[in-house]
């Protein structure tokens, strides 16, 4: 069963869950009987908050000892080779294998419900739904909505709800929310990186987790195909000085071709972005990385002119002031057409 909002509520405006929420969540976990059978579920290609918020909870409801936890993502059941040391794997099932009717649904990290794919079905065949996530563009919707769109990332969420059912964060639980801490955050890079974060990093590193050892799996490692891909996507990268009202964007793109050409899975992609954005001249930076005959995903970041958060709800996704996206469709040129067609209505102040 599932609430929706005709308004946006206090978290989607950066205020964080009232204490009623915090309040409801809880109740829906203690209330659970020891043969209940709860289902996680995180957006469709999932990334390092996604997964990690999600096996991390999913090890915390462990301890606290809920005994049937499956834990799964829309689309192929296949894991970005980063985030295949992640302790709590065992949890994850294919999307077809999970339960069809569990006694309590919690999405993680999914700004709407599009984001679950053909997992959505199961909000409304749950006897709950709970939502944790962090994006501004999140309506509310599910049963219970813990959504804090000033949050760096939905493990901070994860984090406290863990807190309130006084659940121990042991190494594995810690682990999975400090790969989500730190890929969310850019390794501390990002706007969002506020003393509390690392606050909660250093609580994370108290346990024993080697950050070392998770910072060369999750981010120095690449296969040299990847490497060669990478350049060869960064050398058709093009730069538009007078787009956004003069503040600049520099966009490139990657194809199916490309992938097979260079025997690569399309997770590896999700770190071009990084490259991209890096460009002096440029407020606006995309990535448009195909995944059918003419569909792309898109993904967007800004310096700070821009709200990319409105462009990619506009054009039907979602995201955050400085990170966002959405599914395109048509050519290359089509969608990156799309995008300028918004990149002027959504100049910040």
């Amino acid at each position: 069963m599932t609430s929706t909002a005709s308004a946006p509520f206090a978290g989607a405006a950066g205020l964080g869950p009232a204490e009623a929420d915090w309040a409801a969540a809880e109740a829906l976990v203690r209330a659970l009987p020891p043969t209940a059978r709860v289902l996680l579920i995180c957006h469709i290609n999932p990334d390092g908050d996604a997964l990690g918020s999600m096996l991390g909870f999913g090890l915390g409801l462990r301890q606290f000892g809920v005994r049937d936890v499956q834990a799964t993502f829309p689309g192929p059941p296949e894991l970005p080779e980063p985030f295949r040391g992640l302790p709590g794997l065992d949890l994850l099932v294919p999307a077809d294998a999970a339960d069809p009717a569990p006694d309590l649904v919690i999405c993680f990290d999914a700004a709407s419900e599009s984001r679950l794919g053909e997992l959505a079905g199961r909000l409304s065949s749950a006897g709950a739904a709970l939502v944790l996530d962090h994006h501004a563009s999140n309506p509310g919707f599910g049963t219970v909505n813990l959504v804090d769109a000033g949050a760096a990332a939905t493990s901070v969420v994860a984090e406290q709800l863990l807190a309130r059912l006084g659940v121990v964060v042991d190494p594995a639980i810690a682990e999975c929310l400090y790969v989500a801490l730190t890929t969310d955050t850019g390794s501390f890079r990002f706007e969002a990186t506020t003393p509390a974060v690392h606050e909660m990093a250093a609580r994370l590193l108290a346990t024993g987790i080697s950050p070392g050892d998770i910072s060369r799996r999750v981010f120095d490692t690449r296969p040299f195909g990847a490497v060669r891909l990478f350049g060869e996507v960064l050398g058709r990268a093009r730069l538009e000085p007078a787009a956004a009202g003069g503040r600049g964007l520099v966009w490139t793109f990657a194809t199916l071709d490309d992938l097979a050409r260079h025997d690569q899975r399309p997770y590896v992609l999700e770190a071009l972005i990084d490259s991209v954005r890096c460009t002096a001249e440029a407020d606006v930076s995309c990535v448009v990385k195909q995944t059918k005959p003419a569909e792309w995903a898109v993904s967007m970041r800004s310096k700070g002119a821009v709200d990319v958060s409105r462009v990619a709800v506009a054009l039907g996704g979602g995201g955050h002031t400085f990170a966002a996206g959405f599914t395109g469709r048509g050519t290359v040129e089509q969608v990156v057409e799309s995008i300028r067609g918004q990149l002027d209505a959504a100049l910040i102040g």
